[in-house]
């Protein structure tokens, strides 16, 4: 049976225990699942049936006796575990070195150009939560006017402003930018605008957000697709992460529920290739803010969208679900884990039951998409796609 269709949605931040490596990444111990799952609000029935706790080293609960779909873990072989190498490896690159952080905050090498490019000033220049950064330093910024700069414990170089100071525009320039200066070995993967209303104490981060993220080092599988003919459609911040490079059409969202409404929605429409999805409040509202209920809750929420995506697949559909690192929400600290990532393959073309055990790398997703479609094109993983595609009956 041919593909005619992939979603390949990455649930952000849905880890499922720690690599052997976590000690590393001071994170050993970490598991994202087994912590939301403890939470009454806790309840995927479908992503249990397709074999979630049927996965190698998931023993958080009991699996299935027949699960529906195909499963696996997949180990991170990049260095890091942040959202922009962790979704280069799902799209077939391998990254071996880390990307640059700042726990020290910038150096002056980066924030002279920058000031001098901008003409503002700079606040804070150290790793700060988005929203006290804001909550410290708005004021002062709408007093002055300069610009606060901050980073985490990723590779980011984010910019917050106050939309009545920098329109977003102008602080979109502004970005740009900073990631015309942020490139060689201060080439962060995220350059973040981080816009901002409201008045002091009550100030509230807004919905446009735009991240300026550093093109892939090497081709990924959306290239490798749109030269063969295919459609690409990133839903939520894949055109983001991946700098527009390979996505042919960009679908924002508001947050996960839109999310996967949108991709319903894109199920409705004609189209040949693949809908890579990120749902990034699993990380970015609940992981990094400890929220162990609210991130159990979009678990549940999710589950309940994937049933209706499931009811409106076609026979040459395949739902495939991953994610790009954990953050346990119940890990000390507020940061990504180190975590192997849930793999789940479904469709009437998958062989249900079948589990893949432990791959060594998330580009063994990019391999086994590309095979999927007929592309024969060597990246960085290996594909799965034979020991879980569905032989044709008898007859058929």
């Amino acid at each position: 049976m041919d593909i005619k269709r992939v979603f390949l949605i990455v649930l952000d931040s849905y880890g499922i225990g720690c690599l052997p490596d976590a000690d590393k990444f001071r994170d050993k111990g970490a598991n994202t699942l087994a912590t939301i799952v403890r939470s009454d609000q806790y309840d995927t029935p479908n992503m249990e049936q397709f074999g979630l706790f049927n996965i190698d080293g998931v023993t958080c609960r009991e699996g299935v006796a027949a699960p529906s779909a195909a499963f696996g873990r997949m180990a991170e072989s990049s260095m890091g575990k942040d959202t922009t190498i962790g979704h280069w490896e799902i799209a077939g690159v391998i990254s071996p070195n880390p990307l640059p952080v700042y726990p020290d905050g910038f150096p002056e090498e980066v924030l002279a150009p920058f000031r001098e490019q901008t003409g503002r000033g700079v606040l804070c220049n150290k790793p700060y939560s988005g929203t006290d950064v804001i909550r410290d330093y708005g004021e002062e910024h709408m007093r002055t006017g300069d610009l606060i700069v901050y980073t985490s414990a990723d590779s980011v170089f984010q910019i917050a402003a106050h939309e009545e100071i920098v329109p977003l525009e102008q602080l979109y320039e502004y970005c740009r930018i900073a990631r015309r200066i942020l490139q060689g070995k201060h080439g962060v993967g995220r350059v973040i605008a981080r816009p901002f209303i409201g008045h002091a104490p009550d100030f509230e981060r807004t919905r446009n957000r735009h991240d300026f993220s550093l093109l892939p080092p090497k081709r990924t599988m959306l290239v490798s697709l749109q030269e063969h003919g295919f459609d690409t459609y990133g839903v939520g911040k894949i055109n983001d992460i991946f700098a527009g490079q390979g996505i042919a059409h960009t679908t924002p969202i508001s947050n996960n529920e839109d999310g996967m409404n949108k991709t319903l929605a894109l199920m409705d429409e004609e189209f040949r290739g693949l809908c890579f999805v990120n749902l990034v409040d699993f990380d970015m509202v609940y992981g990094h803010r400890n929220n162990i209920g609210g991130y159990a809750a979009a678990a549940t929420l999710f589950d309940r969208q994937l049933g209706e995506m499931m009811a409106k697949m076609s026979d040459d559909d395949v739902i495939l679900i991953t994610a790009d690192h954990g953050c346990d929400p119940g890990f000390p600290g507020t940061d990504h884990t180190r975590e192997y990532t849930p793999m789940l393959v479904y469709g009437k073309a998958v062989q249900p039951g079948v589990s893949v055990g432990t791959r060594g790398s998330f580009a063994d997703i990019a391999a086994t998409v590309l095979e999927m479609f007929g592309i024969d094109e060597t990246l960085d993983g290996t594909s799965f796609w034979s020991e879980i595609r569905r032989l044709p009956d008898a007859g058929e």
